[in-house]
């Protein structure tokens, strides 16, 4: 396959609006995939509603104060200095499998090298890979599949191995 017939594939694809494509020859393998952007505007819409009646505004405000706090609180400072906070190097939509029907790339308690691809964030239409730079277990997974993340937001916890 030439570069002129991947530009086809990938002009088609975007013009049909598939969520995913692939393509499989003994020489290769193409995959493209796509989130729906529509699951971000519901988001913005909810946000909207509770905003619109006054008496109520004094409730919800009292329980995102709840919230902050609980999750102040929930990773205690003193062990998070003992794991690798991986965090995402771009914005865009986490994924912890390379497709939606695969096993995640990571569990939490799975052993990891540096290197090892921990999870895959679409930006632009682009799959990149983020891959551990140390060597041990992880602990904690802080983002759930196919959510947005931010630039320096926690992805993983990995508790290094100890060294001899």
């Amino acid at each position: 396959m030439n570069i002129k017939e991947l530009k086809e594939i990938i002009r088609l694809v975007a013009e049909k609006e598939f969520a995913e494509f692939e393509l499989e020859q003994p020489d290769f393998k193409l995959r493209i995939r796509r989130t729906l952007p529509p699951a971000i505007h519901p988001v913005e819409s909810h946000s909207a509603h509770p905003m619109s009646p006054p008496p109520v505004g004094e409730s919800p405000s009292a329980p995102p104060q709840a919230l902050v706090t609980a999750v102040e609180a929930a990773p205690p400072v003193e062990d998070e200095k003992q794991y690798h906070i991986v965090t995402a190097p771009l914005v865009g939509t986490f994924y912890r499998a390379p497709s939606p029907t695969a096993s995640p790339f990571v569990e939490i308690g799975d052993h990891v090298e540096p290197g090892t691809v921990l999870c895959i964030i679409e930006a632009m239409k682009l799959m990149n890979e983020i891959t551990a730079d140390v060597a041990g277990e992880v602990v904690k997974i802080y983002v759930e599949n196919g959510q947005p993340v931010e630039y320096g937001q926690p992805l993983f916890a990995i508790k290094p191995n100890a060294r001899a």
